[in-house]
This record gives C-alpha cells, sequence and structure tokens, in this order.
C-alpha cells in the first residue's frame, strides 16, 4: 500500500497523520479511521493530499516543507494544549508520524534503507544522515542560540525528532555547519530531513528483498 493513518489521543492531544511515500497510492481521499491501538496500525485508510493543520503556524509550515521536499503526501491534524505551550502537540506530531511512516514502509522489502543530506538555506547548513534500522537513535547537533522563532520553542525541533525517531525505528544523525538565523537552520533540518527520509523510503530497483542481512528491519 505504502501509505497508512494513525489517530492518536491522550489527555493532552489529539493527532491524526496520514502518508502516502513517493511511489505509493496514486488514488488518494477517502476516509480516516479512527485507531484506538495505535501500534497495531496498519494501512487503515486511504490518504487525502496536502492538509496541514495544527494550531502552530511556523510548524504547520515546516511540516509543508518536509512533505514537499520528500516527496510525500502527507495530512496531520492537531490539537492540544497549546495554552501551556507547544511542546507535547510538536512532540506528538513527531511520534504519529514516525509511526505513519514505519506502517507505510510495512516490512521494508526493497527500500533504499540508508540516505544522507547536505541541505544549504542561505548562510546555514545542515547535514542529515539516516538509516531506517528499527533501532532509535537521535544524535543532534545543532546548537540554535534565539529561544524561539516567533512563539515557537526553538528547542522543540529536537523533540519532534525524538518522538519520530522512537516510532519509526531511526537512526538519526543532524549536524549544523553553519547558521546564524534560526528560521533558516530549522527549515533546512526539515528540509533536510525530507529529502534524506524520501530516499531512504523510495523503493530501490537493485534490490528485491529487505535491505537487512537479518532478514528484517523492524524486528
Amino acid at each position: 500500500m505504502r501509505s497508512a493513518t494513525i489517530s492518536r489521543k491522550t489527555n493532552e492531544t489529539e493527532v491524526t497523520v496520514s502518508v502516502a511515500l513517493s511511489g505509493g497510492m496514486a488514488d488518494v481521499g477517502g476516509s480516516v479511521r479512527d485507531c484506538a491501538d495505535v501500534g497495531s496500525v496498519r494501512d487503515c485508510a486511504d490518504v487525502s493530499a496536502g492538509r496541514i493543520d495544527t494550531p502552530c503556524g511556523f510548524l504547520n509550515h515546516m511540516l509543508t516543507l518536509f512533505s514537499f521536499h520528500g516527496g510525500f503526501s502527507l495530512n496531520v491534524t492537531a490539537r492540544g494544549d497549546t495554552d501551556v505551550d507547544y511542546h507535547h502537540l510538536t512532540e506528538d506530531v513527531g511520534i504519529a508520524l514516525g509511526q505513519c511512516i514505519k506502517d507505510a514502509v510495512g516490512d521494508g522489502r526493497g527500500v533504499a534503507r540508508y540516505a544522507s543530506q547536505f541541505l544549504p538555506m542561505d548562510e546555514a547548513l545542515i547535514l542529515v544522515a539516516l538509516d531506517i534500522s528499527g533501532r532509535a537513535h537521535l544524535n543532534y547537533d545543532v546548537p540554535i542560540t534565539a529561544q524561539k522563532v516567533g512563539d515557537f520553542d526553538t528547542e522543540l525541533v529536537g523533540e519532534f525528532l525524538s518522538g519520530l525517531c522512537r516510532s519509526l525505528g531511526l537512526t538519526l544523525h543532524v549536524k549544523l555547519f553553519y547558521g546564524v538565523n534560526a528560521h533558516h537552520v530549522i527549515e533546512a533540518v526539515f528540509k533536510g530531513l525530507g529529502r534524506a527520509l524520501g530516499k531512504a523510503t523510495a523503493i530501490d530497483a537493485s534490490r528485491g528483498g529487505v535491505p537487512s542481512s537479518k532478514g528484517s528491519l523492524f524486528s
């Protein structure tokens, strides 16, 4: 199917994410199924293209860039306790997105698995290197001096990536080489992440099986 939908509800947030990977379903549209047991969801709904709707404008912008540069069809609808801050919302969107991509990848048969991307954004230069390995690890070496971009706490980028890695089973390294403007730096992170994940989840025509000597990515 190369697509999946996750609905995740806690006392803090309510998040629904739908994704179709590059080369996934051509026929988009349909209803979203509410899945209480998130861990058991597999390809549980069709995907409608291109709607990012959270209370945080900056997060919406970053997810749109991620989707565009990854070549994904992505829908995100999220609400939460934003009267506190955007922490729970941002982290839980990352968790749901990771679960969704994992479900869309399935057993990983034929995917490239590894990818890296250097991404310049004006004065900023970011490296993203990743492995869809089933092993969650994040090395986030992106010092940002500004505490906020608009009303978005810049430290929440790390929380988003941590949630994504845990739920997807992703090994992810993100390193800042140059960068002064916080918006440029974070934009480079999301664009680079999209492009790297787009390449890693793409089907490698030279491989017919699961790209692991163990015979499995996620177990």
